[in-house]
């Protein structure tokens, strides 16, 4: 069930410690703050969702490259996930990417985050490859990332 109301709103600096709190939970190897402030300062595509009363439900940022929109991060509160809030980010985010006149949106995810990859293939990504080695894992290993692709002009539904 998703929350009575919920608006998203432009990432701000002052955005970035809340966004930090929910990033350490919901991730083994989470984001720093740096990380944040960068991905600011370089101007990325970066919106915070708030529910009417002000908490903070989830974030996403992404980079814009030529006709094209690369999803760095998208992240739900851990206690609200599972209502459709990762979906409501995802139709933002293709809204932005049209705007800026991208025909496609890339992302990365874990290989081993079934969870993840079924909310992206449900949303119309395809697995489009595999970078291997590319997060860091327990005991320092490192883990396979899933690369997909959404294709802008076939998800127009």
């Amino acid at each position: 069930m998703r929350p009575v109301s919920c608006c998203l709103h432009a990432m701000q600096a002052g955005d970035v410690e809340a966004v930090l709190a929910i990033e350490q939970r919901a991730y083994e190897f989470p984001w720093s703050r740096g990380n944040f402030i960068d991905s600011l300062s370089a101007c990325y595509l970066a919106q915070v969702l708030r529910s009417a009363d002000g908490t903070l439900l989830g974030y996403f940022l992404a980079m814009q490259g030529v006709a094209e929109l690369h999803l760095l991060n998208i992240t739900v509160l851990p206690e609200c996930q599972g209502q459709g809030l990762a979906r409501l980010m995802l139709d933002a985010l293709q809204t932005l990417a049209r705007a800026h006149g991208c025909e496609q949106i890339w992302l990365e995810v874990r290989q081993g985050n079934e969870r993840a990859r079924r909310v992206y293939a449900r949303y119309g990504f395809a697995e489009v490859g595999l970078r291997r080695a590319y997060y860091p894992a327990a005991e320092g290993r490192r883990e396979d990332a899933v690369l997909m692709s959404l294709r802008l002009a076939e998800s127009a539904a």
